[in-house]
């Protein structure tokens, strides 16, 4: 394919998003009326030809003086359009050409194009229109996924500019704070010591959440201008083949066709018509899409490579996206999961696009052998075959089961060109961000840290409540436990943020069983399990579809179900999300809350659905039917598709339809979330723990245990704690000693019985020493 892109280079500088957006928008709109109009031409042109054969036969008595008026008549025509350089359109220049030089004619020719010619062009301009229908609802859809593509940059790039803020806000007051313990006194300098750790932790926190909103704004930057490249450069041109397909193949052949009628009865013309013929072979489909292209250049051009736009103050090297997507601390073992998820999700993907790009060819060839079933050679009998005779009506009865077949493998194209189109953009914008990660992530492995945090359970059973966590009153709950979200929502939610958003299948595959169990009961006990240790992604989500299906009373009041679902009815977006508001908003602040956190997660869910497979429909189908539930009278099964669209509504409207914080206050979801430095606890690694052994056994280090200045219920946590290290610091030096003296047993041994069975018990303790270790590094 020729490059018919050229990148507008009159635009120097940076450029405003929803600038640069809103011009992409309306090149999108007028590329559709393009395309439209180039419907009108190849309809125009199909008509005027099947017009220009019956009037042929209509006037093929009148000879010489009734063609001459014909062919000044699409003359006429021609010029009152612009010239174009189509082969369809050189074509058509060169038979009116023909035409003139054709005074002369007889009646078996008048029979061929009333009948034998006009058929196939009527056949074509009847697909020719459905492929061009189909195909422009093909590329409205790839607009779509464009323009959802380019407002998740935004979201993201809002995102990043606000984190970025925030820690401008903290930095700035962290400043401020050591100034000022700079001109305090003495007796003020413990007090101010503590508001600068608050404060640097506060920094160092919103620091971290600057870098994840940064890295999914580049990530999100990348897919963008990789879609953007993968739209101007290859979709347009399959779509406009897909709608071209079977257009030239069969006027094509009508012409030949026309041309061998006329070589049977007028030798003499044999000049002029070898030079039409010459005209007829350069039809090409190839050639006319990059006419068409080059024609509307301003139109299909690719707009401008969206740039990166670091927020004012944020302290990045300059370069490519690569260099700026950072993987260091916390977040690298999370980009180092997303970027396993991504390249299994990429090699999946490639496949499948793969194989959709043979299905393709495969159709396409059996489309353009269905259009070239329609026979145009004139038999060598006596001609046509009598009106009401068998073989016309056999001829008939033909004709319409071709052309039910032709609509089958119509259908079967546009479904291919589709599966085509839609697979290979989502393979590049995954290899854009695989790419990235790849790149990232080898660049993160240089720096390992050496400190792990987990987050401490903080345990609530000793709250005073007899209200019951699953399979209870949610509203009561709330109130009895003072806990705005409920634990396990909460605990849920941020397990699946900081580990799940990327897993494939989420929500939609079960975990297991006997692990839900476990997790719901350490839940109901007011404990929080998944601060302790890792669990199965999808067994979390499975107790968190659990807590909600099990509520006695489901998350929206049953009596307002007919409510959402005639507001799920109306067709404007903005007229139903005001709708569901008003229902909504009649509901306790407390359930508002807990709806307003968990519809926003599901909403953060499905942006990743390239990698999760979690549309927003996905996520209703499994959320749907524990969240709303009908009245017992009710039938289930009609309900449930009504359900799901109005679940996948709230969740694609969700910040339109829940108030805001200011408007009802309560804890929002976050999308870029971290451990909480208060709920967080070093792990002493192994060696750390060597040294500081050595520490206490050489006296270097004092027995006076940290923090002891605090009331007693710290003294004894860090007692316990420091007790804890202390044993586990002897017991590696128990197993240290162990292993030599095992070593040294082992190698007596040897030596009294060199025999080839000396070799098996000497891997025990190889073992041993490899699980030691393995205990030792979990």
């Amino acid at each position: 394919m020729t490059s018919h892109v050229k990148l507008r280079k009159d635009k120097i500088g940076t450029v405003d998003y929803d600038t640069q957006i809103k011009e992409v928008r309306s090149q999108l709109v007028d590329q559709l009326k393009v395309l439209d109009l180039q419907l009108e031409l190849k309809s125009q042109q199909l008509q005027d030809l099947t017009d220009y054969l019956r009037r042929r036969a209509e006037i093929e008595g009148e000879y010489a003086r009734s063609l001459d008026k014909l062919a000044e008549r699409f003359s006429s025509r021609i010029k009152r359009k612009e010239p174009s350089g189509q082969s369809v359109a050189q074509v058509w220049l060169a038979l009116l050409s023909q035409t003139r030089q054709e005074s002369k004619d007889h009646s078996g020719l008048s029979d061929s194009c009333s009948n034998f010619l006009i058929q196939p062009l009527t056949h074509c301009l009847e697909y020719t229109q459905r492929l061009a229908r189909k195909s422009k609802d093909i590329c409205t859809q790839l607009q779509d996924g464009l323009l959802r593509v380019t407002t998740e940059l935004q979201t993201t790039w809002r995102t990043y500019y606000q984190y970025h803020s925030e820690y401008v806000s903290a930095d700035g007051k962290l400043k401020e704070a050591e100034k000022l313990e700079e001109k305090q006194k003495q007796s003020a300098a413990k007090k101010l010591e503590r508001l600068i750790e608050k404060r640097q932790r506060k920094v160092k926190e919103i620091h971290l959440q600057c870098s994840k909103a940064r890295n999914e704004y580049l990530l999100n930057l990348a897919a963008a201008n990789t879609s953007m490249n993968k739209y101007y450069l290859q979709d347009i041109s399959t779509l406009i083949d897909c709608s071209d397909a079977g257009y030239h193949l069969t006027l094509g052949r009508v012409m030949r066709a026309y041309l061998s009628s006329r070589w049977r009865v007028q030798q003499n013309l044999g000049t002029g018509l070898q030079q039409l013929q010459g005209t007829v072979a350069e039809l090409d489909q190839n050639q006319d899409r990059d006419i068409l292209l080059q024609d509307h250049n301003n139109t299909f051009c690719m707009p401008v490579r969206f740039q990166y736009q670091p927020h004012d103050g944020d302290q990045v090297l300059c370069g490519s996206c690569s260099r700026l997507v950072s993987a260091e601390c916390e977040m690298r073992c999370d980009l180092e999961t997303r970027f396993k998820q991504i390249q299994t999700r990429l090699t999946a993907v490639t496949q499948e696009t793969e194989e959709a790009s043979r299905s393709l060819k495969a159709a396409c060839s059996s489309l353009l052998e269905s259009v070239s079933d329609d026979d145009l050679e004139l038999g060598s009998g006596s001609g046509l075959p009598q009106e009401g005779s068998t073989e016309n009506l056999a001829s008939k009865s033909s004709i319409a089961r071709r052309r039910a077949n032709q609509q089958e493998i119509e259908n079967l194209y546009l479904t291919k060109v589709k599966e085509y189109l839609v697979g290979s953009s989502l393979v590049s914008k995954l290899q854009a961000k695989h790419d990235l990660l790849k790149v990232a992530v080898e660049k993160g492995s240089m720096y390992n840290t050496k400190s792990v945090r987990v987050r401490k359970n903080h345990s609530s059973a000793s709250l005073t409540h007899n209200q019951k966590l699953f399979s209870g009153d949610m509203l009561s709950f709330i109130q009895a436990s003072g806990q705005q979200i409920p634990l396990v929502v909460e605990s849920c939610v941020r397990f699946i943020n900081l580990n799940g958003l990327h897993h494939e299948g989420i929500f939609r595959v079960p975990g297991s069983q006997m692990e839900v169990n476990n997790l719901r009961d350490a839940f109901e006990r007011g404990e929080d399990p998944l601060a302790e240790r890792s669990y199965d992604l999808d067994s979390v989500a499975g107790v968190l579809k659990l807590y909600f299906r099990g509520l006695e009373n489901p998350l929206f009041p049953i009596d307002s179900t007919n409510q959402l679902l005639e507001c799920a009815q109306t067709e404007n977006e903005a007229n139903r999300a005001a709708q569901l508001k008003t229902v909504v908003s009649s509901y306790p602040a407390p359930v508002i809350i807990v709806m307003r956190y968990l519809f926003a997660f599901l909403h953060h869910v499905s942006q990743y659905s390239d990698e999760n497979m979690m549309q927003p429909y996905n996520l209703a189908v499994c959320f749907g039917p524990s969240l709303i539930r009908g009245a017992r009278d009710d039938d289930v099964v009609t309900l449930q598709a009504q359900i799901n669209a109005l679940v996948k509504s709230i969740i694609l409207l969700h910040e339109n339809i829940f108030p805001s914080q200011t408007e009802v206050e309560g804890p929002v979801y976050e999308k870029c979330m971290t451990l909480e430095q208060d709920d967080c606890e070093p792990i002493i690694e192994e060696g750390d723990g060597e040294s500081e052994y050595a520490q206490i056994k050489d006296g270097k280090k004092g027995h006076k245990l940290p923090g002891w200045k605090g009331g007693s219920e710290e003294r004894a946590f860090v007692f316990s704690l420091f007790l804890i290290t202390f044993i586990y610091i002897i017991s590696q030096e128990v197993c240290r000693q162990m292993d030599s003296v095992f070593k040294e047993l082992l190698s007596r041994q040897v030596q009294q019985e060199p025999s080839p069975a000396a070799s098996s018990p000497s891997a025990q303790p190889t073992q041993g020493k490899g699980k030691r270790e393995g205990r030792r590094g979990r």
